[in-house]
């Protein structure tokens, strides 16, 4: 498979290690320095894109790539409330006799979007979605949401967190919505409290804990490296080239 590399992060070098691995090619890599490689050949010519870079940058880069009529794979938080819909669209199957065309035009576009591509945290999440139904029935236990990543995270609750949290939501009549959490402020006790903690190098902390006055019920993920995320990454772009439209990971797996 032929991948190119949208950011050289840390995030980004590590994919590129395990896609070489793997036996796939990087074609092309794209960051801050030469943005202008999006209308190079390599990149036309490569199956996937795989996006990790910064929540003001990724829905460019999606924009970029579907230009090109190239599938990408985006580990980027952070941009889904604003341009969600855009995204939503673009990838809506592409009626017959449309061109792919640019800008307003764009549709039939693929994108696998997650919030994390560890396959730790997939099962995480099932189970978390899984408990939340669970829970539904004993109104005594309230639930909250805790994270913690590594200083240099630059979205908070972080989009793992938000994904959790829709989970409960989705399962928990009793919660309205997610609320960012701040020290020392009172809650709406319909309102899911997201606490972010933000501290050295940590990869990523994962935290569900319901209270009740007579115990205490927590599941949580603690990520030990970003291996996880990169190798989920690369096996995602792998799914990807063979499928087309808004995937997830759920469609991965098949839960």
């Amino acid at each position: 498979m032929k991948i190119a590399l949208i950011g050289y992060g840390k995030m980004g070098k590590m994919i590129e290690q395990i896609a070489l691995s793997r036996g796939h090619e990087i074609v092309c890599i794209i960051d801050v320095g030469n943005r202008q490689d999006f209308d190079s050949d390599a990149f036309a010519n490569a199956d996937v894109a795989i996006e990790f870079t910064t929540p003001q940058a990724a829905y460019d880069n999606f924009l970029r790539a579907f230009a090109k009529n190239v599938k990408v794979v985006s580990g980027s938080t952070g941009w889904l409330e604003e341009h969600g819909d855009d995204v939503r669209r673009m990838c809506s199957p592409r009626k017959e006799g449309q061109d792919a065309g640019s800008g307003d035009a764009i549709s039939g576009q693929t994108l696998f979007w997650a919030s994390n591509f560890s396959v730790g945290v997939a099962i995480f999440s099932a189970v978390n979605r899984y408990l939340a139904k669970l829970m539904n029935g004993f109104g005594q236990y309230d639930v909250h949401l805790e994270e913690t990543h590594h200083i240099h995270k630059m979205d908070a609750p972080s989009g793992t967190a938000i994904t959790l949290a829709e989970g409960i939501l989705n399962g928990l009549d009793r919660k309205e919505d997610w609320v960012k959490g701040q020290e020392n402020m009172p809650y709406d006790p319909k309102m899911l409290r997201i606490d972010s903690i933000r501290r050295g190098e940590v990869p990523g902390i994962h935290t569900v804990r319901y209270d009740s006055e007579a115990d205490c019920i927590t599941i949580s993920h603690d990520a030990h490296s970003r291996k996880g995320f990169a190798m989920g990454a690369v096996l995602a772009a792998e799914y990807t080239k063979e499928h087309s439209g808004l995937l997830t990971i759920d469609d991965m797996f098949k839960w």
